[in-house]
């Protein structure tokens, strides 16, 4: 069997879209599955679509490896099969599509001249990142001499330098990793290097005025390559490929800029779920409380019920109805600034998303530094609705109940985490070694011990809890409930009441 390309699909008859020639419009940093199913998956739709006629060019940010994704993705001149799976109002999905908006790869590392080059291509307009969350970030020992610059701002001051020494209009920069206010960090750290490397105050000025730093927020689960299934889906498209990229059908991109970056980039005439904001906030807001705020608040409490994957969670009544009512009366009435129907909407995709039926999302993994993740997620919640409201959030109040059962379990040391039984099988309680210290010294306590002793935890959550009328007597009570019914029957009488 051949390998992919252009060729193999012409003999093959293949009948899906492809652009085979078009000028190479977006410079991406990051060759990883994230950005191959995400920002590929958009490009190609906007070619598809809306006559974008754009390709993507690849910068590896890092050094290659042998057989790595630089060679693959050159091998089979940019093309690779993405898989779309997942549950839409209820229904499986299992979609496939040859991505042919990739140019090619280039490592600066073995092609800084090249690199380079790219930017006196007028036709360049958007630069995309996804270098990890450590990725933007300013190295004072990186240098302006160095081919290419060790960081990644690094090398996008000298390609911005590049761009500004062609005499040529400044990028759409679009930031995708993982941290708060990714553009405005991006900004930050060229300008960092600017002034480092003394380079001339009329760069400096240009990289104001030209360029447009976007903070954004992306959202999709990208599994990657199908190990597993590899030859079979070989077998099944009718050529090899190695870059076979599988992700969830849902996908969003908030992106915070001018409304005019639509005249560029046709978002809407392509139907994408690509929103252009004045802020992005709300909706990383609406993200971290309604999508990680549900996970959080479900997940201990399911795994103690007997769950062990997300998708199991969904098929079972009582606990996809707690996940639901701590949505629909807790979480959702209290976030603001954005519409409520959208909100409802944004809802309602998180159960799809959670029933994904090719997708095992275990439990346990979910609960990995949960301490911090309910106080992120799920503590703002609690505390606004009492603000709002004068009175706890059932839900929301059980699910520390939930988390304090959980991490009660933990007996014992393990290498980084605490070892704990459920229906005498053991799991392992997995978090930062401070906070399982905190438990494991009230593992021979009683609960109402234990509620008062971590509520009262100021390194844990400020003074947020213990100063929170009724939160105390609300946790114990749930603790006796628990104790009474154990967590299924507990999380039932919660929902229902």
């Amino acid at each position: 069997m051949e390998r992919l390309s252009y060729s193999v699909l012409e003999k093959i008859g293949y009948k899906g879209y492809l652009l085979k020639d078009a000028p190479e419009r977006v410079l991406q940093f990051g060759e990883g599955n994230f950005l191959r199913a995400f920002m590929e998956g958009f490009i190609d739709t906007l070619n598809e679509k809306a006559d974008f006629n754009g390709k993507v060019v690849i910068c590896q940010p890092r050094p290659p490896r042998p057989n790595g994704t630089y060679d693959k993705i050159n091998e089979q001149e940019g093309l690779y099969t993405l898989i779309m799976r997942g549950q839409e109002n209820g229904e499986k999905v299992n979609d496939s599509r040859v991505i042919s908006c990739v140019s090619r790869c280039i490592n600066p590392y073995v092609e800084y001249r090249e690199f380079i080059k790219c930017a006196a291509n007028p036709r360049l307009r958007f630069i995309v990142s996804n270098t990890t969350e450590a990725g933007i970030a300013y190295d004072p020992e990186c240098l302006f001499e160095d081919e290419p610059a060790s960081s990644f701002p690094g090398k996008l001051t000298q390609f911005l330098y590049a761009r500004y020494k062609n005499r040529l209009p400044g990028f759409i920069i679009l930031s995708c990793e993982l941290i708060d206010r990714n553009g405005d960090e991006l900004h930050r750290c060229v300008n960092s290097y600017i002034e480092q490397w003394k380079l001339p105050e009329e760069f400096k000025s240009w990289v104001e005025k030209e360029n447009i730093f976007c903070s954004t927020l992306v959202d999709m689960i990208v599994p990657g390559y199908p190990k597993t299934e590899a030859e079979d889906l070989w077998e099944e498209l009718g050529y090899v490929d190695e870059l076979i990229d599988a992700a969830e059908v849902f996908g969003a991109w908030i992106i915070e800029g001018p409304q005019s970056i639509k005249d560029e980039f046709p978002v809407d005439r392509a139907g994408l779920p690509i929103r252009i904001v004045d802020n992005v906030d709300p909706y990383k807001k609406r993200k971290v409380r309604i999508l990680n705020g549900a996970h959080t608040a479900m997940v201990l409490g399911a795994y103690l019920a007997g769950k062990d994957i997300v998708r199991d969670c969904m098929q079972d009544d009582v606990i996809k109805g707690y996940m639901n009512r701590a949505l629909d009366d807790e979480i959702i009435p209290v976030l603001k600034g954005i519409d409520r129907n959208e909100l409802e909407e944004f809802a309602a995709s998180v159960t799809d998303r959670f029933a994904n039926p090719f997708i095992d999302h275990e439990l346990l993994s979910i609960s990995l530094n949960s301490a911090a993740k309910w106080k992120a997620r799920v503590m703002p919640t609690i505390l606004e609705y009492y603000e709002q409201r004068k009175e706890l959030p059932k839900i929301l109040t059980f699910s520390f109940a939930a988390f304090l059962s959980f991490y009660h379990l933990g007996r014992e040391n393990a290498v980084g985490a605490l070892k704990a039984e459920r229906n005498g099988e053991m799991f392992l309680i997995r978090d930062d070694e401070w906070v399982l210290e905190e438990f494991l010294k009230l593992k021979d306590e009683p609960d109402e011990v234990v509620a008062k002793t971590i509520i009262n935890n100021e390194k844990l959550w400020d003074d947020s809890l213990k100063n929170l009328e009724g939160f105390t007597d609300e946790v114990i009570a749930d603790l006796a409930l628990i104790r009474e019914k154990g967590m299924y029957e507990a999380m039932k009488e919660i929902s229902e009441n």
